[in-house]
């Protein structure tokens, strides 16, 4: 793979899905099946639901520079409580993975611990084949919901697989 600046990857669009960027290389991402983009919209859609009570800013598939050379996409991040500038380059309330069909777990984890390492509060996994929620605090663990403690928001599975 040959390597690219961090300038050129921000201008550079994809085809088909878009890329994350790893220290110079271009990292391809899994792509979602129809059960993933409905999981992705119905997660947005809770948090746009929100926004009544909350300054909550959600978004899907955005580029995110955790470092200088490393730009993840989180399936969904939701800012709170300022809206982030076009590339966010400070950590969401909520970064959330959507488990796809042909994911790799290794690097699924790998991807959840750097969001936790950059500093997201809340980091969870939702798998919608298995119907199972998991969240990241001090490894990966399956929970009965996905809770915001501080703003006392809670999602079930009820709510996110419908």
């Amino acid at each position: 793979m040959t390597a690219i600046s961090v300038e050129q990857y921000l201008h550079t669009s994809f085809p088909d899905l878009d890329r994350e960027y790893r220290h110079g290389e271009l990292q391809e991402r899994s792509l979602p099946d129809y059960l993933h983009g409905k999981t992705q919209a119905v997660l947005v859609a809770l948090f746009l639901a929100l926004r009544a009570r909350f300054p909550l800013f959600p978004c899907v598939e955005t580029r995110m520079r955790l470092r200088q050379n490393l730009l993840l996409i989180p399936n969904v991040a939701v800012f709170h409580p300022l809206e982030p500038p076009l590339l966010p380059e400070r950590p969401p309330l909520v970064a959330i993975e959507v488990l796809s069909p042909d994911d790799r777990m290794t690097e699924v984890r790998a991807k959840l611990d750097e969001y936790g390492a950059w500093g997201v509060a809340h980091v969870w996994l939702v798998d919608p084949h298995g119907r199972r929620l998991y969240s990241c605090d001090s490894g990966l663990a399956e929970v009965p919901s996905l809770r915001v403690p501080e703003l006392d928001i809670e999602l079930t599975p009820s709510q996110i697989f419908e």
